[in-house]
């Protein structure tokens, strides 16, 4: 009995009150996301890029899907995808950035080069959950590396993917019109913004001295 009445009440609470309330919010961002896509330019990439990572860590990154489909319907390639997949080139680069840090914290170097080769492939999850997030501003500081990654794939312009799903360098294969060199261009340049925005947040810790988690 216990079991069957707190799936009715859980199912029920998730049928008349989550739903409803996640599809307002997902109606939102769409709504957002469009205006900021009609913006264009590097503005556009920059907000985009930069907001991608807690839309990830919230789950809310799927709402997109519907958008890259029907980019890809009508224009043959989704030109919003290479700009989003910039917010994992930032958080590879504060990774990269925490690693040099905390070179003598094992803990914290076990789990940065762990998770590096699948964020640079594009999976950014294990260094959300254990690492970047947990420490607080290093998630923000990949954020913004994300979002100047964002701001130079929206000043190339016309970069798109055929496909969506893959990110980071496994995304390269599916630029669209052979503009993968302006892709790579954004990847760097993530990398490069996370890296320096991280080591200027964490300018105080000396070499001797670990990073701590929060």
């Amino acid at each position: 009995l216990v079991p069957m009445l707190s799936l009715l009440a859980v199912g029920l609470l998730t049928i008349y009150l989550i739903m409803p309330f996640a599809g307002l919010i997902s109606n939102a961002l769409i709504g957002f996301i469009n205006g900021v896509i009609n913006l264009g330019g590097p503005v556009s990439g920059f907000i985009l890029g930069a907001l991608f990572l807690p839309m990830v860590m919230l789950g809310l990154h799927q709402i997109l899907t519907p958008i890259h489909v029907a980019m890809i319907e009508s224009q043959g390639a989704t030109y919003l995808l290479p700009i989003l997949a910039m917010a994992g080139a930032g958080q590879v680069g504060a990774a990269i950035a925490i690693l040099v840090k905390c070179r003598k914290n094992k803990q914290i170097t076990t789990i940065a080069k762990g998770g590096l080769p699948v964020g640079i492939l594009g999976i950014g999850e294990p260094l959300i959950y254990a690492l970047t997030l947990p420490m607080g501003k290093a998630f923000i500081t990949a954020c913004l590396g994300g979002g100047v990654g964002g701001a130079v794939i929206g000043a190339i312009g016309s970069i798109g993917a055929t496909a969506i799903g893959p990110s980071g360098i496994a995304l390269i294969p599916l630029i669209y019109n052979n503009r993968w060199l302006g892709y790579v261009f954004g990847l760097l340049a993530g990398y490069v913004g996370g890296f320096i925005f991280t080591s200027v947040s964490y300018t105080h810790l000396r070499a001797h001295e670990t990073l701590r988690y929060l």
